[in-house]
């Protein structure tokens, strides 16, 4: 078989085109050249280009591929680190685990992950913290935090899907500034502490008769009907 004819089989075998493939690893080029720069200049749109420029990219194709800058940019790094935790988890047994153990072991490793880019992530989180970029901001920690849960072998569908990632996109978020400012330790211990508090909440919850995520239950419509359309209740 020819060297051409491999490349279409696996293309076909991986349900890629070529073009897709040329974008993903593109990517990733471009984001490793901007985790060379952004320590010195910052979390931009001037970053978005000279990362293209330096990854041997015109500037029209560094448009095309990011055509949000430094927003794109945002979420590969963001994605990055998710992919990277799961290789870190990979011998881990989550089944093995107590459910606090599991979630303390994803953020952990989610972390570690982050750490691996540390002045790059510094600036990163800099530049989501600006007022225009907090909706990007926690739409990311979102996905983490539902890669983490899935991890974890969490298959809630009611509200508790919801909830679930709400906490543990704020205990990420919280955890990685203090693992940023204060060190490793103090973020570990920081995580100890919330996911003590969320299983009190959680064992209270399972005796009250409040019934409190009642009183979101029209939040977390509205969430499913963003997440599934119209149909969903």
């Amino acid at each position: 078989m020819s060297k051409a004819a491999e490349r279409r089989a696996t293309n076909q075998a991986t349900n890629k085109t070529p073009k897709q493939d040329w974008a993903a690893e593109a990517e990733q080029r471009v984001l490793d050249q901007a985790l060379a720069l952004a320590p010195h200049h910052g979390w931009t749109s001037l970053t978005a280009k000279q990362a293209g420029r330096a990854a041997g990219l015109s500037e029209g194709e560094t448009e095309l591929l990011l055509p949000h800058g430094p927003a794109d940019l945002a979420a590969l790094l963001s994605r990055r680190h998710d992919q990277r935790a799961l290789i870190i988890l990979k011998d881990v047994d989550p089944a093995a685990l107590k459910i606090r153990e599991r979630i303390a072991a994803a953020v952990e490793a989610r972390l570690d992950a982050a750490a691996q880019d540390e002045p790059a992530t510094r600036r990163w989180m800099g530049w989501l913290a600006l007022p225009a970029n907090t909706p990007l901001a926690g739409r990311l920690a979102w996905e983490s935090a539902d890669l983490l849960w899935r991890w974890a072998g969490d298959v809630a569908t009611d509200e508790n899907h919801y909830s679930k990632r709400v906490l543990l996109a704020g205990i990420l978020t919280g955890a990685l500034a203090i693992r940023l400012s204060s060190g490793r330790a103090d973020a570990l211990a920081f995580v100890e502490r919330r996911i003590a508090d969320v299983m009190r909440f959680e064992a209270w919850k399972a005796t009250t008769s409040l019934r409190p995520y009642a009183l979101l239950a029209g939040a977390a419509a509205a969430l499913g009907r963003l997440r599934y359309g119209t149909r969903a209740a």
